[in-house]
């Protein structure tokens, strides 16, 4: 896929070659695979990684056309941003970020700030990986969809309404009374079916006013509603049969049973730190859904959009304490508090029938475990994992199939080094086993053809003297 170019061409949207850029990090996987971007596309590179400030005051005395800070913490990130807009005020300057309203706040302060989100950078991916996987991404628009084809051809940009991604590319069956009882949480269970015996009750007593008591219906209704809630039985009873009367001491006592049943949990319900409901859109979804698994940021902002498209959706979380968890149930999105590789929990929610299952926490290994219980529930469910460069998810894959991956560490680390180099790509994908780029004119380019070629010596210094200009690092 990607945009060819005739020899002697200039490949399409491709950076001036030649800059002195320097990358500040702490996420050594990131930093690396960023440098080599931007060393096989012609420009020098310096890497300071976790550099203390008489470190990077130095550093950036020296010619410097653009600074990339890359880092998965926040605080971390805003730091050096700050620090480095002091001491080079006007330069180049790209942050990787998670928080919105920090990206917010750093574009505002520092005007010459790209804010790179880490978050918004992989979710048109894990999009296009959960609802269709013809496409290598699904970038929002103002009005509908941009989505780009794995497979190139002369049009491989597709504008979709969000009605046609938020309908299932096959049937799922629909889910019954059994199943969306299955799908509530214990005292939900209780509720329901408390409720469900009081209405039976009621309705055997009614019954048995009409045709052994000889009552009127309203009177029966009455009477029998009397007692469901102790207030009395009907006067008529006196004169029943023995087993009439048995009958209705029995009721009686199963009626007070499920009342205190029901009371405690609706009392729960009513008062409980609930993330879910039992009727609603805060309800578990039973067929159509897609089963996102880790609320971090990113699993966050997947069930946001998906929530956005219209396509039903449900959050799996273990830690009941994480941040994202309250700004979940603001928004209305369903979520679960358990293990997401509990079958038993899987079985819960659904997973059969489910679109997809999106585990995107950021434990890789977590991550493979979801998805080896996922394929023994249903081996035939869709199921992307997110992985952070780390091999154990590679390896795994070529064990057996896993699942779609998105690797976070090559798509932000190549959006990293587009962005510090002067291009801005509207967003980076991955389709077949090449690094693209989709750019806001709607060209998709492969980012190989940037590459300088293999005449040009590596470029990249992690500490030591810088090739193009002989400067120490320390």
């Amino acid at each position: 896929m990607g945009t060819r170019t005739a020899i002697g061409e200039a490949p399409l949207h491709s950076p001036r070659t030649g800059q002195h850029i320097v990358i500040v990090e702490d996420d050594e996987a990131l930093g690396r695979e960023a440098a080599e971007c931007i060393s096989r596309w012609g420009s020098t590179v310096h890497r300071l990684n976790r550099p203390d400030d008489d470190t990077l005051k130095r550093r950036l005395q020296h010619d410097v056309d653009g600074i990339a800070v890359v880092s998965r913490d926040d605080i971390v990130a805003l730091r050096y941003a700050l620090l480095t807009e002091h001491v080079r005020p006007g330069v180049r300057l790209v942050v990787t970020l998670f928080d919105r309203t920090v990206a917010d706040e750093v574009s505002r302060t520092v005007p010459n700030c790209s804010v790179l989100s880490i978050t918004d950078t992989i979710v048109p991916t894990l999009l296009a990986d959960c609802l269709n996987p013809r496409y290598a991404i699904l970038q929002p628009t103002g009005s509908g969809m941009v989505g780009v084809l794995r497979q190139g051809g002369p049009a491989p940009v597709v504008h979709l309404s969000r009605r046609a991604l938020a309908a299932a590319s096959r049937p799922r069956p629909r889910g019954g009374l059994t199943t969306w009882f299955r799908s509530l949480g214990t005292s939900a269970k209780a509720l329901v079916a408390s409720f469900a015996g009081l209405l039976l009750v009621l309705a055997l007593d009614v019954l048995l006013g009409i045709c052994v008591l000889h009552e009127r219906w309203y009177d029966a209704l009455w009477n029998a509603a009397r007692a469901l809630t102790t207030l009395g039985s009907s006067p008529a009873a006196e004169w029943g049969p023995a087993w009439y009367k048995v009958f209705s001491a029995l009721s009686m006592l199963t009626v007070l049973a499920l009342a205190a049943l029901f009371t405690a949990g609706l009392v729960d319900q009513l008062t409980g730190r609930r993330m879910t409901s039992i009727l609603g859109a805060r309800s578990i979804p039973r067929h159509g859904h897609v089963i996102v698994v880790g609320l971090g940021q990113v699993g966050l902002r997947l069930s946001a959009r998906l929530r956005d498209l219209g396509v039903k959706v449900v959050a799996v979380e273990r830690n009941p304490q994480a941040a994202c968890v309250p700004l979940a149930r603001s928004l209305a999105i369903p979520v679960v508090l358990g293990r997401g590789g509990d079958r038993f929990l899987l079985n819960r929610l659904c997973v059969q029938r489910a679109r997809a299952l999106a585990a995107v926490g950021s434990d890789g290994l977590e991550n493979i475990a979801v998805a080896v219980a996922t394929r023994a529930v249903a081996p035939h469910q869709r199921i992307v994992l997110r992985a952070d460069g780390d091999g154990v998810t590679a390896d795994s894959q070529s064990l057996f199939r896993i699942g779609a991956v998105c690797d976070v560490t090559r798509i932000v680390a190549a959006s990293v080094a587009a962005s510090v180099l002067g291009t801005r790509p509207l967003s980076v994908f991955i389709a077949e086993r090449h690094t693209c780029a989709l750019f806001p004119d709607e060209q998709v380019v492969d980012l190989g053809t940037w590459d300088a070629g293999p005449y040009r010596q590596s470029r990249t210094t992690e500490g030591g003297a810088d090739p193009a200009t002989g400067v120490p690092a320390h």
